[in-house]
């Protein structure tokens, strides 16, 4: 059943998503926010007291503060924040809730949800890319002791844990796992720990490699994974390594099917990273009234857009859709 028409509706419940509406809101307009998950679902996912790269007032939204006692926050701390911001500002929140197709056009859109039907005069698309991880499609890699999301290291005490990848999630697993007692085996596709890796974590793993703490496999590539093993081809030959479990924490992309099946967004494909077209100024998208915020504007290069800098879309987006609803006030 459709309800009355809400002048927005906002995709993805992540800080970004949830900048978005807040702005939208403060500009008297009416916004709903669907997410297939929990409120910033994406941190939620994140490893159990991960440390931000960005101080709090990066991550800040809404001009609410960010108050904290250590310089850098953690996930759990981010987790309350957002939670506090979206009750102050009373948002309308539609939690696991997944959009499943759109129709319609500008200014009379329903979004399709496996809850009913929403109508709305514009969409703001603000998904992220957590949730699909770039796989390596080799045999064994739906195996349930392969994972490409990593939590916590507790469980793996005495295990042979293989961690497959050299940036940042990975680097920070293989640490955290040592530390944990497990026996970690690196396997790294280039040749060396990837020099982006942040400036604190990477001589860390660079001494716990060299002094036989954490075994480490460079220019390798993985063959298949078993449920004891990970085969692969490493500089001098094919070599089994000994795995109870494995992290392959190779990256996440945007979800295309989303975006491309359900929702209808042309794409730039003259651009490798194939990230959604739209116009810089209002982040309106080549399907009119629609809108995209945060990371899923660069497509795969997910590097592009973060919390700090995708939180400002949401101010362009607002005033774009405000200067839509004029005429109509008139």
């Amino acid at each position: 059943m459709i309800t009355e028409k809400l002048d927005a509706v906002v995709i993805g419940a992540g800080p970004v998503g949830l900048a978005c509406a807040l702005e939208i809101q403060r500009q008297g307009l009416t916004v709903a926010v669907v997410d297939k998950g929990a409120l910033v679902n994406s941190l939620v996912g994140y490893p159990t007291q991960m440390e931000f790269f960005s101080t709090p007032e990066l991550l800040e939204i809404g001009g609410h503060p960010f108050p904290m006692a250590s310089y850098k926050p953690h996930r759990e701390d981010a987790l309350d924040y957002y939670q506090r911001v979206a009750t102050a500002e009373r948002l309308d929140l539609r939690l696991y809730e997944r959009v499943t197709g759109l129709r319609g056009q500008a200014g009379d859109f329903v979004v399709e949800t496996t809850k009913g039907e929403l109508a709305a005069r514009a969409v703001v698309v603000a998904t992220g890319f957590f949730d699909v991880p770039n796989r390596l499609n080799i045999p064994g890699e739906d195996l349930p002791n392969v994972n490409h999301y990593f939590k916590e290291p507790y469980a793996h005490a005495g295990q042979d844990v293989v961690v497959v990848g050299a940036k940042n999630s990975s680097a920070k697993a293989a640490l955290s796992l040592t530390r944990a007692g497990a026996r970690v085996t690196l396997v790294v596709r280039g040749p060396e720990v990837a020099e982006a890796v942040k400036y604190w974590i990477r001589p860390d793993l660079l001494n716990r490699i060299k002094e036989g703490r954490i075994t480490a496999y460079f220019n390798t590539t993985i063959d298949a994974f078993t449920p004891t093993t990970v085969e692969v081809n490493t500089p001098d030959g094919p070599r089994s390594i000994k795995a109870d479990y494995v992290y392959a924490l190779t990256g996440y992309r945007p979800d295309y099917k989303l975006l491309v099946d359900m929702l209808a967004l042309p794409l730039d494909e003259t651009d490798d990273a194939r990230p959604p077209i739209f116009d810089v100024t209002t982040h309106e998208t080549a399907r009119p009234g629609v809108y995209v915020a945060g990371t899923v504007c660069g497509g795969l290069a997910t590097s592009r857009w973060f919390i700090e800098n995708g939180r400002h879309h949401a101010q362009l987006i607002a005033a774009a859709l405000v200067t839509k609803k004029q005429p109509q006030l008139a």
